[in-house]
């Protein structure tokens, strides 16, 4: 039988104005396999699959619209969810 990956989940509580700058610190880090964004009431506004391998100008489009819901939310959380 094959065994299904376990998925770990990290959340993290953040303003809007360091939304882009703690993605960008996800991305880097490169463990991650989601990363969903929820605002203040807990709905999801961005959720966005992580491949290994896609850094970069690759990423600019995604980041531009971090960085555009950035300046819409106050408060938000980012659920960084990781296959173990």
């Amino acid at each position: 039988m094959a065994q299904k990956a376990k998925t770990k989940k990290e959340e993290y509580k953040v303003s809007g104005e360091d939304i882009v700058k703690k993605v960008k610190e996800i991305i880097k880090k490169g463990n991650a396999s989601r990363i969903i964004i929820k605002n203040e009431k807990g709905n999801s506004i961005i959720e966005m699959p992580v491949t290994v391998g896609v850094i970069g100008a690759a990423f600019a489009p995604v980041l531009a619209a971090v960085g555009a819901l950035a300046a819409l939310l106050t408060e938000c959380t980012i659920i960084v969810e990781k296959k173990s």
